[in-house]
């Protein structure tokens, strides 16, 4: 895997808070701000991949007006 350095301005204030945190989880400020862009990363994509999965079910239903019966998911659901 390949490194590269991507510079990031920050505010004053917020370059000081990470800075706090960072030594009171004995932790990098550079692992923090990783640990948080990949956590946000990781949020953002499943969104988005549940947005695609709504748009392709949502594409199903009109094309094929199949619905499933609110009584027969709760059935289902009670056999489970």
């Amino acid at each position: 895997m390949s490194l590269s350095s991507v510079a990031v301005k920050l505010e004053d204030d917020i370059k000081e808070r990470i800075q706090n945190l960072g030594e009171i989880k004995e932790r990098s400020s550079h692992w923090l701000m990783k640990r948080a862009i990949l956590d946000y990363l990781e949020k953002e994509e499943l969104i988005e991949k549940e947005k695609q999965e709504d748009k392709q079910r949502w594409e199903n239903y009109a094309q094929t007006g199949e619905v499933i019966k609110h009584t027969d998911m709760k059935d289902w659901l009670k056999s489970l």
